[in-house]
């Protein structure tokens, strides 16, 4: 079942069970999704990519974690909540996060590959290492990673 499918049938699921907060967040995959999907057709693409999907829930979770801590700065724990209610709904969509172990393993063999070796290697390494962790590792953890492997 493609993604576009499932998306349609748990927003089925979400209104049949009276889930506000889950349909309100699969809505708003479906709309990112289409409008994605709109910008890539001038292109000539008809549909989107596996990874083009997984690029756009990665920018709606990262929005979501922006906003958690902003909200938990400014002291608003009920925005906060439903935000990071959100993001576990998205989360489901997302595919298995690498643990930091397994982040950095990746990081050790890029780091291998390029014959990285101070922190002026640090854009030689970032650029593999976000190719090959897109969608499956959080874009801060692996620059915080990959600094201290080469600067610390």
């Amino acid at each position: 079942m493609s993604l576009k499918d499932q998306i349609t049938e748990d927003i089925k699921t979400a209104m049949k069970a009276g889930d506000k907060i889950r349909l309100e967040t699969v809505r708003s995959i479906k709309k990112a999704l289409l409008e994605k999907e709109v910008a890539v057709r001038p292109e000539g693409q008809e549909t989107l990519t596996e990874a083009q999907e997984i690029e756009v829930l990665g920018q709606l979770a990262k929005q979501r974690r922006d906003s958690i801590a902003q909200y938990q700065q400014a002291g608003r724990t009920d925005l906060a909540d439903q935000e990071a209610q959100e993001l576990a709904i998205l989360e489901e969509y997302l595919p298995k996060q690498m643990s930091d172990e397994e982040v950095s393993q990746v990081i050790d063999e890029i780091i291998a590959q390029v014959g990285a070796s101070s922190a002026k290697d640090i854009g030689k390494v970032m650029g593999p290492a976000m190719q090959q962790l897109r969608g499956k590792a959080d874009g801060k953890k692996v620059q915080e990673i990959v600094k201290a492997k080469l600067v610390g």
